[in-house]
């Protein structure tokens, strides 16, 4: 049996800790116990099990066996990871769907609470796909776009639109490759279709489809969810916000909103500012309604609304066990099943709201987007008159400030201004080495490592090496935890190149840009870096990484192979899905080896799976110096920089003005 961890070696987050250790006076299990208790299966953790016909499972644990049928490991392995990869694309993808369908509703009028809200996106995403704008109201353009959009999920020939805006590069190696998404579920049927008993037995050959499938996902779905959320909600732009369960009010009315989709918290959001449910709430003996987000719902709110975020994955569980929640509510993935039963040792009622999510035991209340305003507010009413039910309350006192919404129209803006908005300061200081690189680390927790841990323990170490930090997600939500999403970390924790930057500019040295599906927003970035010039013509050119030093999701294993796919190295941390028998010959381990080296070798970005944290940093490191070295780039040099403007000035603040004088003009007169 695994061993038993402390509240402490479960997660790092004192909040989190609190909770855990009151879940263990109240004999409650939460993931992070069911975790200890659960003996993972090494052979299908190692993708060696094949569960996809009637005369298995097969389980390969002898090198050279093979499945009834006659199957190999290597083509079990990619058989697995291509349709985690594919369910992985099909869910964001079907976020993405959805999203357009509103867009269409609401572009017709035919929705309740919604409108489009940045029409200068409106029309720059509708310019790029050559949808006329001039002399059009905003309402005929986001009608065409929408109409677009929706054809790129049933399209069966030709390629996905939002293609283009890679660059000219990367498209001519795609199209060079036959990896050009044709319509994005097209390409997730034919993955299930292709690991059908009897079907695609060639490795490779399936490993190939796995990159046309993910960029179906990063290419397609995912950056059509974020081009329309941020027309219909806005784009985002910094703001203040705050992080952690600390945020729940002893006062009020909490409502916990958790998923993905933002259509239904937006008007959540709204519905809790009308005067009619801030009475009705008072009535009720409650100052009001005070809402916080979980999971990536928590990141769509908070960079456009300022709504604070009660945690991450591994925190939803945690917020119920306050005792202070009257509703969960929820919409699609990421939700676990336990919330409903550990919601019945409280009064928090969990609402189900997606035609497509239902929960045994939960509330059903399904969200119409026609009728947004209406439901929205019938939740909350629901959510009040629980209120009344509240038992004894134990909130933990911790929460964070943080600065999100650093969207990849701002940071183009935050660098050149309105006149002259450009990513050539970025890559100048790239060029230069006061920046070393950019690392993206983003994804998931992971109850089996320790909470929060692997994400913050990577993030400090490549900040005090002048590495640029985005990141999206829960990822980005640890993060904030620790406060390193504020101007002030720079001060102190890191570099002097990178804090003299952070400085200049304002900004964070680790920069919030979203959720999950707004990992399209890296790309962009790294796409009009590479425009830009100075740091070759291609992302694959690029001093950056991407790392998901925590996932556990078949929603990771799509990004992670889109971004391959565009050209970056990416670094999982955690177990591998692929990495078979323990004493096999390296050489002989076809799939991972084709992840890394053969995908490196056609399209420049590779995946690798590095289970130690130091070893993730140290590979980072090597990657991007290596990409330094290519583009000609001096060697980096911390040295090279010194102290940073701001942290001069505060040590000549401190000293007497004699000596002041001295320091500054080499006198004192």
């Amino acid at each position: 049996m695994p061993k038993k961890r402390t509240p402490q070696e479960m997660s790092q987050d004192p909040a989190a800790q609190e909770m855990l250790i009151r879940a263990e006076e109240l004999g409650i299990s939460t993931a992070f116990s069911r975790a200890d208790d659960m003996v993972s299966c090494n052979i299908g953790g190692a993708g060696m099990c094949c569960k996809l016909c009637g005369m298995g499972p097969c389980r390969l644990t002898k090198d050279g066996q093979t499945g009834v049928c006659g199957a190999t490991i290597d083509t079990i392995q990619a058989r697995n990871l291509i349709r985690a990869i594919a369910a992985g694309s099909a869910a964001h993808s079907d976020h993405g769907r959805d999203m357009a369908f509103t867009l269409k509703a609401t572009a017709n009028g035919e929705t309740e609470g919604y409108i489009i809200r940045d029409i200068a996106k409106l029309r720059t995403v509708a310019a790029k796909y050559e949808i006329p704008i001039e002399g059009r109201a905003p309402e005929e353009i986001a009608n065409d776009l929408a109409d677009l959009y929706i054809s790129q999920f049933g399209q069966q020939k030709g390629k996905i639109a939002p293609v283009i805006r890679a660059t000219e590069k990367r498209q001519k190696l795609w199209e060079q490759h036959g990896v050009i998404p044709r319509g994005i579920d097209r390409e997730v049927v034919e993955a299930l279709h292709r690991t059908h008993i009897g079907d695609d037995q060639n490795p490779e050959h399936i490993l190939e489809h796995a990159i046309r499938t993910a960029l179906a996902d990063g290419w397609g779905g995912s950056m059509i969810a974020t081009d329309i959320s941020d027309i219909i909600f806005g784009t985002p732009a910094p703001l203040l916000g705050q992080a952690n369960l600390g945020v729940l009010k002893e006062d009020m009315v909490n409502v916990v909103v958790h998923g993905h989709e933002p259509t239904l918290s937006e008007m959540i959001v709204a519905a809790s500012q009308d005067p009619e449910i801030i009475e009705y709430a008072k009535a009720a003996g409650a100052n009001g309604v005070s809402l916080s987000g979980i999971c990536c719902t928590a990141n769509e709110i908070l960079m456009r609304q300022g709504i604070p975020a009660a945690g991450n994955f591994l925190q939803q569980e945690l917020a119920i066990l306050t005792g202070s929640v009257e509703a969960m509510v929820v919409d699609v993935q990421c939700i676990m099943q336990a919330l409903v039963s550990l919601a019945d040792n409280f009064h928090t009622k969990i609402i189900t709201t997606s035609p497509k999510v239902r929960i045994t035991g939960a509330t059903h209340m399904e969200f119409d987007e026609h009728r947004a305003l209406t439901i929205a507010k019938d939740i909350l009413r629901f959510a009040i008159d629980n209120y009344k039910n509240r038992g004894e309350t134990h909130i933990p006192q911790v929460r964070e400030d943080l600065v999100p919404g650093f969207s990849h129209e701002y940071i183009n803006y935050m660098l050149g201004g309105s006149y002259r908005a450009s990513f050539r300061p970025l890559n100048d200081a790239i060029m230069s080495g006061r920046i070393r690189g950019v690392a993206a680390v983003v994804g998931c927790n992971n109850p089996r490592s320790e909470h929060d841990f692997l994400h913050t323990h990577v993030v400090k170490e490549l900040l005090k090496q002048d590495v640029l930090i985005v990141q999206t997600g829960c990822g980005a939500i640890a993060s904030a935890k620790l406060g390193l999403l504020l101007g002030e970390a720079g001060l102190n924790q890191v570099g002097p190149g990178l804090r003299e930057i952070c400085e200049t500019v304002g900004i964070p040295p680790v920069l919030h840009m979203g959720s999950c599906v707004d990992n399209t927003r890296i790309l962009t970035v790294l796409t009009q870096m590479a425009q830009e010039g100075g740091l070759g013509d291609d992302v694959d050119q690029i001093p950056a990484v991407g790392l998901a030093p925590e996932w556990m999701s078949e929603k990771a294993l799509a990004i992670g192979a889109y971004c391959v796919a565009s050209g970056a190295y990416v670094i999982f941390g955690g177990s591998s899905p692929v990495s078979g028998m323990p004493d096999r010959v390296a050489d002989s381990d076809i799939v991972a080896r084709y992840i890394s080296q053969g995908w490196e070798q056609l399209y420049g970005g590779k995946l690798e799976f590095i289970a130690d944290p130091d070893e993730m940093i140290q590979k980072t490191l090597e990657h991007i110096d290596k990409k330094r070295a290519a583009l000609g780039l001096p060697e980096y040099d911390q040295g090279r920089f010194g102290r940073s403007g701001d942290a001069r000035m505060l040590e000549l603040e401190a000293l007497p003005l004699a000596d002041r004088r001295q320091a500054v003009y080499g006198t004192s007169e």
